[in-house]
């Protein structure tokens, strides 16, 4: 399963950097490269940071939204899985409700973490030095048509190829 996972996310990374896609991704919650709040967190009230993006390209359909942590020790940990944001949307509001769907962004739905809920589940990592929160957008030319619920694995498979727009902020966070 990791070798897939990570083959394509070569795929979607080599796409958008074909197409020159390069989003701007921002929070309100941090700074790039900065501590993310406790509030984001496990030690804190769990809530998704609000995410905004631009420019992203006129091909694009939809916009996905993957966050990871790749310094967790078992490898790469997924945090947050959602697909189907409609191309008028340009942000996620904080604290997005756990479930299948995004009710005010109609057709948008949420995958299974790595914490095997659906939905967002903030920054946990064991004591140590602090792990890296990747937040990417991928704009997207084609709709992905995945059941809600699905895993990341699924996500980028389908997404493999119909990237037209990449974009991420990362932030930290360490106990």
């Amino acid at each position: 399963m990791g070798g897939a996972w990570l083959a394509a996310g070569l795929l979607i990374a080599a796409a958008a950097a074909r197409t020159g896609g390069s989003l701007d991704v921002r929070t309100s919650a941090f700074a790039p490269g900065s501590p993310i709040p406790r509030k984001h967190t496990c030690d804190g009230d769990d809530l998704s940071p609000a995410i905004s993006w631009a420019g992203a390209p006129a091909t694009a359909r939809e916009f996905a939204v993957i966050c990871d942590d790749p310094d967790a020790p078992g490898g790469t940990f997924t945090h947050w899985v959602v697909w189907g944001i409609p191309r008028s949307a340009a942000s996620l509001p904080e604290g997005v409700e756990a479930g299948d769907e995004i009710a005010s962004l109609g057709s948008a739905r949420q995958g299974t973490n790595g914490f095997r809920v659906r939905g967002y589940r903030g920054p946990c990592p064991p004591p140590g030095k602090p792990h890296h929160y990747h937040f990417r957008v991928y704009a997207l030319a084609d709709r992905i048509d995945l059941p809600a619920g699905s895993t990341v694995e699924r996500l980028r498979s389908a997404m493999a190829g119909h990237v037209v727009g990449e974009g991420e902020i990362v932030g930290t966070y360490g106990r």
